[in-house]
């Protein structure tokens, strides 16, 4: 064991006190390193935080992908020969259209 703790704490250098600021409360990661409220890269440069937006929307996950879209085959179009198909597909949809078109 070393001692320290598994809370992070703010790596800020405060120069005039020749210390880090390592306060643990409200600490978040940045680029620079974990940052306590008071110094994080907006507070350093005298910026009001931003707010926090809406986040993701619920149907993020939800939304259908184009490339499933794509892979939906359609009988006309495979029966026309624009699709390209396993010769036996072919086949099936060409009866398939032609039965359609009968009716």
């Amino acid at each position: 064991m070393t001692g320290e703790t598994d809370r992070p704490e703010c790596t800020h250098w405060i120069g005039a006190e020749q210390r880090h600021c390592k306060e643990a409360t409200g600490v978040r990661p940045y680029l620079t390193g974990p940052r306590c409220p008071a110094h994080t890269p907006r507070a350093l440069q005298g910026l009001k935080e931003n707010e926090p937006g809406p986040g993701m929307p619920a149907s993020a996950w939800t939304t259908p992908s184009p490339l499933s879209d794509s892979r939906v085959h359609d009988a006309r179009a495979i029966a026309s020969g624009k699709r390209r198909s396993h010769p036996n597909a072919y086949r099936a949809a060409q009866a398939a259209v032609q039965e359609g078109t009968q009716l």
